[in-house]
């Protein structure tokens, strides 16, 4: 079993900044990547950011791409997402998520509704 638990959603301004934590429990190893997912409503849940815990391999989704960046705690199963310039666009639920993966761009085509682990979901709200 792999348990998640995020945290650091909120509210900010257009333009504003916000990091996003997960932390992972269980069989989680460094074969492992994790990532996180958004899903605004009435949209699919779509990519937002991988990492692998093994060699910090990162990949992101285009929309997100140099603003964002994801991270990983050496000691812990812990990741962050700090997204900066945040657009409306951006407003969504965020979803930590981990797979069996090596490589953090598979993450990005995977099919989120075959996937397995997801932590309750942050609520990201960009205002202006």
């Amino acid at each position: 079993q792999v348990q998640l638990v995020d945290s650091g959603g909120g509210l900010v301004q257009t333009g504003g900044s916000l990091t996003l934590s997960c932390a992972a429990s269980g069989r989680i190893d460094d074969n492992w990547c994790m990532g996180w997912f958004r899903q605004a409503p009435g949209r699919e849940r779509e990519f937002v950011a991988a990492i692998a815990l093994g060699d910090s391999r990162t990949s992101y989704a285009n929309s997100v791409k140099g603003r964002s960046t994801i991270s990983r705690d050496n000691f812990k199963n812990t990741v962050q997402l700090q997204m900066n310039s945040l657009k409306s666009e951006d407003t969504a639920v965020y979803y930590c998520t981990a797979e069996p993966l090596s490589n953090p761009q598979a993450m990005g085509v995977l099919d989120p509704n075959r996937m397995h682990w997801w932590s309750k979901g942050t609520l990201v709200t960009v205002s202006s």
